[in-house]
């Protein structure tokens, strides 16, 4: 699961008066809900094993491939996916791993990857709140924050009651997870039978999801004009830097975003 100090962090901002975001309009749904906090938590599972779990499972089978190839053993892939449950980071881990690095090495790397995860859970913590909920259940489900749950909850959990929000993120969030605990086992296995470049490749897979999420999400210009934005700088910023081109782009192209918008929307009011 996502980095337990981050999380738990947001988790406690997000319980201590943290105000819930106004103003935000759910695309394609209606606030309406599904009526019990039970009926929430399962149209989340089933909404999970559609395409979101058919391409975070494949994503995840490159993982399991990657694990094979690296000499590690399934038991490892297993821990990986169950405690730090973030694709990226685990790659890095992975391969960091095989190249040799110390384990602060390790350490480091993967808690920079996964330090994304901290502005994206004091977003959707907000939304999560509702009277009368035990402050466990939020550390608990922060550690589920990743970036498909994340990216379905935020869509759905402002159009519904306070009390359907929480379960709804968890049944999806845990849907996911538990899938991609059979993949990685599935991947590990298949590595001998496939090619490598066919599993190694299914990894890529999630993230260009994610990014035709955003985009199909139009009612948000904001997104869309940081998609654009990073999709122009990023290749040249990666002829600057190889190193440093990916974060750069994403600091400039979102930051560039988020003042523009503002400074539109402001304009029209």
């Amino acid at each position: 699961m996502p980095d337990s100090d981050t999380a738990g962090s947001a988790v406690n901002d997000a319980g201590n008066g943290l105000a819930q975001p106004s103003g935000y309009e759910p695309s394609g749904y209606e606030p309406s809900g599904y009526g019990s906090p039970r009926q929430a938590a399962l149209a989340a599972a089933r909404q999970a094993l559609g395409v979101p779990a058919l391409v975070l499972g494949a994503s995840y089978l490159g993982f399991g491939s990657l694990i094979q190839g690296a000499g590690l053993d399934v038991w490892h892939g297993l821990f990986s996916t169950f405690t730090g449950w973030a694709l990226p980071g685990q790659i890095i881990l992975v391969e960091l791993y095989s190249l040799g690095a110390s384990v602060l090495i390790v350490a480091a790397a993967v808690a920079m990857t996964n330090a994304r995860l901290l502005p994206m859970t004091v977003a959707l913590m907000p939304y999560l709140r509702a009277p009368g909920t035990p402050r466990w259940r939020y550390y608990l489900f922060a550690h589920y924050v990743a970036v498909t749950g994340w990216a379905a909850a935020m869509r759905r959990c402002p159009g519904l009651p306070e009390p359907e929000r929480l379960p709804y993120f968890a049944a999806f969030a845990v849907t996911l997870w538990s899938t991609t605990l059979v993949t990685t086992a599935v991947g590990f296995y298949l590595a001998d039978l496939l090619p490598s470049y066919i599993t190694l490749g299914l990894v890529f897979l999630n993230p260009i999801y994610f990014m035709l999420v955003f985009v199909a999400d139009a009612k948000h210009p904001a997104r869309i004009l940081a998609l654009m934005i990073g999709a122009l700088c990023g290749p040249l910023l990666h002829l600057v830097s190889s190193d440093w081109g990916l974060p750069l782009t994403g600091l400039l192209a979102g930051s560039l975003a988020f003042f523009g918008h503002r400074l539109w929307s402001k304009g029209r009011a």
